[in-house]
């Protein structure tokens, strides 16, 4: 077993994210798990990710704090409100958006591809 406590957290900046910090809290690197990665990500009002394609890797996201807007490859928004979830497959494209005035904060945990 392997503890990371949040002030230990290796930050991370991952392509086509603004206005947001993001934390790598498990993965190979930090604590050895061969199958995900979890991490925290905090986004300023405004913030988010711009639209990105399929990856090769399962998505979840959960809201732990304010509320995160996420867009499908549609365009129909999906409102996320703390401890609500929401799984994105390898093959759909999102973007991230915090539309409030508040920051908001979540859950991210990639499944690495196999």
């Amino acid at each position: 077993m392997k503890r990371v406590s949040i002030s230990e957290a290796v930050r991370y900046e991952p392509p086509a994210h603004h206005d947001c910090a993001c934390y790598r809290l498990q993965g190979k690197d930090e604590t050895g798990t061969s199958q995900f990665s979890l991490g925290c990500s905090h986004f300023l009002p405004g913030g988010g990710a711009d639209f990105s394609p399929a990856r090769p890797f399962d998505t979840v996201y959960v809201c732990i704090a304010g509320e995160i807007t996420i867009t499908d490859k549609d365009g129909k928004d999906i409102v996320l409100k703390p401890n609500d979830s929401i799984f994105i497959p390898g093959d759909e494209g999102r973007s991230i958006k915090n539309k409030t005035q508040y920051p908001a904060s979540m859950y991210v945990i990639l499944g690495y591809p196999v």
